[in-house]
C-alpha cells in the first residue's frame, strides 16, 4: 500500500510545471489519472504478493471506468459552455441597447 501511495504522489526532482485545471478545489500539484497510467501500472510480486492477474484485471476494470468518466466530462463540458453562450447571447438580446437607454 505505500508504494502505491508513494506511486500516486509526484516525484520532488527539481520545479513541477504548473498544471492548467479546470475544475474545482484542483491544486496546481494535483495530475488526474489518466487511463493509459493505470493500465502501465505494474506491481512488484513478492513471496507474499498479489495475484498478478487479478491485480490487471482491477487494473483494466479502472482504467475502463476512468476512460467512460473522461469521456462523460469531455461531453458535459461541451453542454455547459453551450449553455453558457446560448444564456450570453440571450442576455445581450434583452439588454437595452444604448440608443434606448439614450431616449429616456
Amino acid at each position: 500500500m505505500r508504494r502505491f501511495l508513494r506511486w500516486l504522489r509526484p516525484a520532488r526532482r527539481g520545479p513541477q510545471p504548473r498544471l492548467v485545471t479546470t475544475g474545482a478545489y484542483r491544486t496546481a500539484t494535483y495530475a488526474p489519472l489518466r487511463p493509459w497510467q493505470v493500465r502501465g501500472r505494474h506491481f512488484t510480486i513478492t513471496r507474499r504478493g498479489l495475484d498478478p492477474a487479478e491485480v490487471a484485471a482491477f487494473l483494466d476494470r479502472v482504467a475502463h471506468d476512468l476512460d467512460s468518466l473522461y469521456a462523460r466530462l469531455a461531453v458535459s463540458d461541451d453542454e455547459n459552455r453551450r449553455i453558457k453562450d446560448a444564456l450570453r447571447r440571450w442576455q445581450s438580446s434583452q439588454a437595452p441597447s444604448m440608443r434606448d437607454l439614450a431616449r429616456r
